[in-house]
């Protein structure tokens, strides 16, 4: 490969992963045609991106971000997958898409979190983690918990006096009716 065609490729590679923090490594060698579309389709569709690229040039492409430190020790045919909401929910997808049984040799191989390289393993650990749409949720309902309960018990007692005050009402109406049918 000429040196022109090989900064054209790196320059590529910059492009695409331009503002990307965090970043997962996949091996996808071993997949067919068939598998490799149907993954690549089922990762466009949520957001999720997918290159194969060669180690050296991926590392050369991402020397100064905070993506070189997942290619120090990366051997063996890669690929990066980036994007989705976050970090948690792409390791969730990727491990999922890894115990699928029809993608057989597809697996997780490492990554990169706020500059902090991630095993195999860790990509396994990342993705038990609450997504931050759960995180944000749990957030908010502990906000907005103590708030319910003060008015719960602050509508309690006046919701029970209207409750019989309404019963004692139509009691009243009741008796009032029934007292004329009586005479008759």
């Amino acid at each position: 490969m000429s040196k022109y065609v090989k900064n054209l490729l790196i320059d590529d590679v910059k492009k695409k992963l331009a503002g990307v923090n965090d970043a997962l490594l996949v091996s996808v060698s071993g997949l067919d045609a068939t598998k490799n579309q149907s993954l690549r389709a089922k990762l466009r569709g949520k957001g999720i991106g997918l290159m194969v690229v060669k180690n050296s040039l991926a590392k050369q492409a991402t020397k100064g971000t905070p993506l070189n430190v997942a290619f120090d020790q990366a051997e063996g045919s890669l690929a990066v997958v980036w994007g989705s909401a976050d970090i948690v929910s792409l390791a969730k997808e990727v491990v999922a898409i890894a115990e699928d049984k029809t993608m057989a040799p597809f697996a997780a191989r490492g990554g990169v979190v706020d500059g902090q390289r991630l095993s195999a393993d860790e990509v396994k650990d990342v993705s038990k983690w609450p997504s931050r749409e759960e995180v944000l949720g749990k957030i908010v309902g502990q906000i907005l918990g103590p708030g319910a309960q003060l008015a719960a018990l602050l509508l309690g007692p006046g919701g029970q006096l209207a409750g019989q005050l309404k019963t004692k009402s139509e009691g009243a109406e009741g008796d009032a009716e029934a007292a004329p049918a009586a005479a008759e």
